[in-house]
């Protein structure tokens, strides 16, 4: 019989001081007897993880996420059932291992000194590393060395990228200009985008968090590290030998297979931009093929007929075969799931009737659940519900009720905090039940077509 691994008892007594609940409470720490053979006992592999938009999120009421999908096909090698549990924090997720809240930490765990003796590191080592967010200009050759960052003005949030900067200001010997951005209502992810719209020449990020942006934004250049490599990878506890093996054996096997390479290919290099054209006729007064479908359904929900060609056009461009990164389908990319519920037969997703009648049902459900909120402003809530699903309009009502703002008021108040969905400190809030969202998709979205449509009411016969 093979022994089980010994964890020495100073590890265990260091870590019941480490893991705290709520930062008050000594949680005590027991070696947890579940490998393998036990999870198949219970048909069940429970995964840690963190909400970011790498690993794990929720996108129009479906699970996504880059890490959450490869946890999903290892469990399913293995034939069991995926739960997921998301932590607060990298400590925390090590902890809730260590309590037996899970089996497997289905996040790019940091190999470090404090964890390497104390975890078993499996699956796919990953190689990261920070990188210079800088926009392509023609004409201007991007900066290809870290000595060119002397004299040059780079913003940054507080925290591990500001603190790379300064070591890497000292270690050239001064002259980076280092601005240190502390506004609440800017995230990372939106010092990236001003780098894209030209706004602000330089940030940092993590490459793999650069390679997804970069798909929203090809005019990016993330081709310069500002760090050295980090290794990480995923883990289970030192009592689970078996599952570890299963993991990297999974690795091995599949690091090359469809599926996986479907996920990384959704994530870090398919374009997440949809290309857009004029009206069709405007002197015709059409705004496109299927405005008769518009037309036909839209008095069911009680909507302007242009409102919907607005939202169509913003979501396919009023192609019917169009497929979005995430699997959305058809004129109005509804999500698979979606369709199913709204009646739509499998295969018929692309049909443009069936597309704008399930859209239209699923756009009257969800303004049922705004029904406290009066027209026209129920539109913004239901358009944002369209884009990002509910629970994250949810949440920003949440936190807008919160921080003394109007919740049943969409523009600069609501929006303001779909925005900040994307900010830990916003979005592990205990107000908040659905974790990490992209906001700025959303805030973009309602804005966008919303402005459309006053311009299609100002140029188009109703």
């Amino acid at each position: 019989m093979k022994a089980k691994p010994f964890i020495p008892f100073l590890f265990l007594l260091l870590l019941a001081f480490a893991c705290r609940d709520g930062g008050k409470k000594y949680v005590p720490v027991r070696p947890v007897s579940r490998d393998l053979p036990q999870m198949r006992d219970t048909g069940r592999l429970v995964v840690l993880t963190l909400y970011s938009s790498t690993s794990y999120f929720m996108y129009r009421g479906q699970d996504m996420g880059f890490q959450y999908e490869l946890a999903e096909q290892f469990a399913r090698s293995l034939g069991l059932e995926l739960e997921v549990k998301v932590a607060r924090s990298v400590r925390d997720m090590v902890c809730m291992l260590f309590r037996g809240e899970g089996d497997l930490i289905a996040y790019p765990l940091p190999v470090t000194k404090e964890w390497k003796d104390s975890l078993c590191y499996c699956g796919e080592e990953i190689i990261t590393h920070q990188v210079l967010v800088q926009r392509r200009t023609r004409g201007v050759k991007p900066l290809n060395d870290v000595t060119q960052l002397v004299g040059k003005d780079i913003y940054v949030k507080p925290g591990k990228y500001h603190d790379r900067l300064v070591n890497l200001n000292n270690e050239l010997g001064g002259g980076i200009h280092i601005h240190v951005v502390k506004g609440d209502s800017v995230t990372h992810e939106d010092l990236i985008t001003r780098v894209a719209h030209g706004e602000i020449p330089y940030t940092v990020s993590d490459d793999d968090v650069a390679r997804l942006n970069r798909t929203y934004f090809p005019q990016l250049d993330i081709d310069l590290p500002v760090s050295f490599d980090q290794r990480s990878s995923w883990a289970v506890r030192l009592d689970c030998p078996l599952l570890a093996e299963a993991a990297d054996r999974w690795y091995r096997a599949n690091a090359a297979s469809p599926d996986y390479k479907a996920s990384e290919k959704r994530y870090f290099e398919q374009s997440k931009a949809m290309p857009h054209t004029p009206i069709l006729s405007l002197r015709q007064g059409i705004i496109s093929h299927y405005d008769s479908l518009f037309k036909k359904y839209a008095p069911t929900i009680g909507w302007d007929w242009r409102l919907l060609a607005s939202l169509a056009y913003n979501e396919s461009n009023f192609d019917t075969t169009a497929v979005s990164w995430a699997g959305a389908k058809g004129l109005m990319q509804l999500m698979p799931a979606t369709a199913r519920a709204m009646g739509v037969p499998p295969g018929r997703e692309q049909n443009p009737e069936e597309s704008v009648r399930a859209a239209v049902k699923y756009i009257g459900q969800t303004a049922r659940s705004f029904r406290s909120i009066p027209e026209p402003e129920r539109v913004n809530f239901v358009l944002a519900s369209y884009n990002s699903g509910i629970g994250h309009v949810l949440d920003a009502m949440a936190l807008a009720e919160k921080y003394g703002k109007d919740k049943y008021v969409w523009r600069d108040n609501v929006e303001k905090f779909i925005l900040l969905k994307s900010d830990e400190r916003y979005y592990t809030d205990s107000v908040c039940r659905h974790g990490y969202f992209r906001g700025v998709e959303t805030y973009n979205f309602v804005r966008d077509i919303t402005t459309r449509y006053e311009r299609y009411r100002q140029k188009i016969p109703l």
